[in-house]
């Protein structure tokens, strides 16, 4: 990518999930407009900032558009990591499968 944002390369939007993708797109038609006003009021230091952003919100856009169509495959959901109360040690599990088997043995009796 020549013009752009570095955060905003295609194979970085590929990772992003569905909501990201709406705040990225949210974030570059704002920043786009503080920009055109800045031009207009003769403030804008750098008129190539403007292409880069426009470019952005294209990318962006497309990026949406081929996923809606199945062109492009949405990312995997990241499932949380376990919890730390949920994790089990050795000497936990081998207590936990001892009192079931009590428990087996009492319903039994």
């Amino acid at each position: 990518m020549a013009i752009g944002t570095k955060q905003l390369a295609p194979s970085e939007l590929d990772t992003f999930e569905d909501q990201r993708l709406v705040e990225e797109l949210r974030k570059a038609k704002e920043e786009l407009f503080n920009l055109r006003f800045q031009s207009a009021t003769g403030q804008l230091e750098s008129h190539g900032r403007i292409r880069a952003v426009k470019r952005d919100i294209a990318r962006l856009y497309t990026v949406i558009r081929e996923r809606e169509l199945g062109i492009r495959a949405t990312p995997a959901p990241v499932e949380a990591a376990p919890a730390k109360a949920e994790k089990k040690t050795k000497k936990a599990k081998a207590a936990a499968s001892a009192d079931a088997a009590a428990e087996a043995e009492t319903k039994e009796a």
